[in-house]
């Protein structure tokens, strides 16, 4: 199972990554493998600014919907359009061309409640 070990990981199996004020936001390799055959992704919530732990869209496998969570509170400033057409990159490369959405970061203080690569390791064994 590929965890990058630059990245932020929470609970819910979203990943993030910082650069400055700007965070981007998917779902981990793990995820993505539990999930299937990814075939929709539904995320409505451009330029609304949401609260850690708050659903910012759905992704949708074969067998299965999934809420998507915000890692950190923020406004969101970008959908990566590509998944709209490709949702199935999102399987293919989790952590590169299947990126979820972009924040600017509200509260830098929340990125301590984010678990690192290897507590989420022994998160998902």
């Amino acid at each position: 199972m590929n965890v990058p070990a630059d990245l932020k990981y929470t609970r819910d199996h979203e990943w993030i990554k910082i650069s400055g004020d700007t965070a981007t936001i998917g779902i981990t390799d793990f995820a993505q493998s539990e999930l299937g055959d990814i075939v929709y992704v539904e995320i409505e919530t451009e330029g609304e600014t949401l609260d850690q732990e708050e659903v910012f869209g759905s992704i949708e496998a074969v067998k299965t919907v999934s809420d998507l969570f915000m890692p950190v509170g923020g406004e969101v400033t970008e959908v990566n359009g590509e998944i709209e057409s490709n949702p199935e990159v999102i399987n293919s490369d989790p952590y590169g061309a299947g990126w979820l959405i972009k924040v600017k970061v509200t509260d830098t203080d929340q990125l301590g409640s984010l678990l690192s690569a290897d507590e989420y390791k022994n998160l998902i064994g």
